[in-house]
């Protein structure tokens, strides 16, 4: 969590439209393929408006996704500016006993800023196939894959370039990514908890896997924001906001508008600002011209419609106060919820996106509703699951990993139909069961993109 939480503020007071962030509100719960969890936001460096969708709570460490990248490419230029590196190093000259995998010239030849800039070269991302070629090192399989066009003269989205990118700072600096950025960018923050995911163990992943509450997340919007300076004091380099931010890679191929605007150092321009996102809309938006930061963490495939709803509905009311609406605003914001019946989810399920885990036993709770036993193939965890209503339970995995999971279930059919969400990711799983267990059938409402497991699903153990 935070220390000594952001200002907070009416909207009218920050010249910000109540009736604009209704509008949006509105706007996302029309469309059937947006389900926020959360929304947090800034402007002239107070909170204006946030939200948490119930079971979704303000304290909650949340997957990031993507976003990630943008504090693994903080650190590269915070390393830069120690003098760790310097982004124009070639990429094998701080791996020498990797670079022999490099045999190909235009690898030996790749800096360190094509790989914030997603411009290696390749024309696809390299993550999987890198880690088909070398398993225990993804960097060597990395190392091993050809560019398919010289460094810089093409965008590709590529996992595998971050992650290398993080492996190098995680060199240099003798330290994961976490424990380097600590002193010199969360703790200043007032970042007092996150998480990052590893592979291999004592490398935290840096393409993805970070995980902060939504107010950690509004913090470094609002640091960029503000050039790197945070309450007086400069975090970042001088002249590292505007460097990262600005375009380095045209992407005009990519197919929505909001991702067409060019690419920075792991940062995307947008047709307002620019952003760090990540998948099923994990986004954090800077907009200097507005003065503004908005946060939202969520479950949709349709990241450019909940973008399109910012645009459409909040930068609007930037400067055109609505005083009136200011109460009904805030009310409303605190009473969000997710149906715990499951109406109303984003999309529908789709074949592809079955589950594994199986529903191992099921018993009534004396208190109402079922505890179920759940069983992903290696780990069986016990949950409490509500009669129509949200219940949470805690759980601690082998090897200190704590699960935070919410259920609700209903009846269907002589079947019991669970909505179960794991809290600290945008996912939700859905189940139909016999109300003795047995036969389940399990399907991801957004399929995960690390392993759809209970271990993969929670943090990592607290440090």
């Amino acid at each position: 969590m935070t220390t000594d939480p952001l200002p907070r503020s009416t909207p009218a007071d920050q010249d910000v439209s109540s009736a604009g962030v209704e509008a949006f509100l509105d706007a996302v719960e029309a469309a059937p393929r947006l389900e926020l969890h959360s929304l947090m936001v800034l402007r002239h460096g107070h909170v204006v408006a946030e939200g948490w969708w119930a079971p979704y709570e303000p304290s909650e460490l949340h997957l990031l996704y993507s976003l990630s990248k943008s504090f693994t490419a903080t650190a590269a230029g915070l390393a830069a500016a120690e003098g760790l590196l310097d982004l124009d190093d070639t990429v094998v000259s701080h791996l020498p006993d990797l670079a022999e995998a490099a045999t190909h010239p235009w690898t030996r030849s790749m800096r360190l800023r094509h790989l914030a800039a997603m411009a290696t070269g390749h024309h696809e991302d390299t993550l999987d196939r890198a880690r088909r070629l070398d398993p225990d090192e993804p960097v060597r399989g990395f190392l091993a894959l050809a560019p398919d066009a010289e460094p810089g003269s093409v965008f590709a989205y590529n996992n595998g370039a971050t992650y290398t990118l993080g492996a190098v700072v995680q060199r240099v600096s003798g330290q994961t990514l976490t424990d380097y950025l600590r002193p010199r960018l969360l703790e200043p923050l007032g970042i007092t908890r996150s998480a990052w995911h590893t592979h291999p163990e004592g490398r935290e992943l840096g393409f993805s896997g970070f995980h902060l509450t939504t107010e950690a997340i509004a913090r470094f919007g609002q640091l960029y924001l503000d050039d790197g300076v945070w309450q007086g004091r400069r975090l970042l380099p001088e002249g590292w906001v505007a460097e990262a931010s600005r375009v380095h890679t045209p992407n005009p191929a990519e197919p929505n508008p909001d991702w067409q605007q060019g690419y920075g150092y792991q940062l995307w321009r947008s047709r307002h600002g620019y952003r760090g996102d990540g998948a099923y809309g994990q986004f954090c938006l800077v907009l200097p011209e507005q003065d503004a930061v908005v946060v939202t963490t969520a479950q949709t495939e349709d990241m450019q419609g909940l973008i399109d709803a910012v645009w459409a509905h909040l930068l609007p009311g930037m400067g055109v106060p609505s005083p009136e609406r200011d109460a009904p605003l805030a009310a409303r914001l605190a009473a969000l919820t997710l149906p715990p019946d499951g109406s109303g989810l984003p999309g529908t399920e789709v074949p592809e996106a079955a589950s594994d885990l199986q529903v191992a036993a099921v018993a009534a709770d004396p208190a109402g509703g079922w505890q179920l036993r759940l069983d992903d193939g290696s780990e069986q965890v016990d949950l409490a699951c509500g009669d129509g209503t949200w219940r949470r339970s805690s759980v601690v995995l082998r090897g200190g990993r704590p699960l935070e999971v919410a259920a609700s279930a209903s009846r269907e059919d002589g079947d019991l139909v669970v909505q179960l969400v794991f809290l600290q990711t945008p996912h939700r799983l859905v189940l139909r069961t016999g109300h003795a267990g047995g036969s389940t059938t399990a399907r991801w409402q957004t399929v995960p993109l690390h392993a759809g497991t209970f271990a993969g699903l929670a943090v990592a153990p607290p440090g």
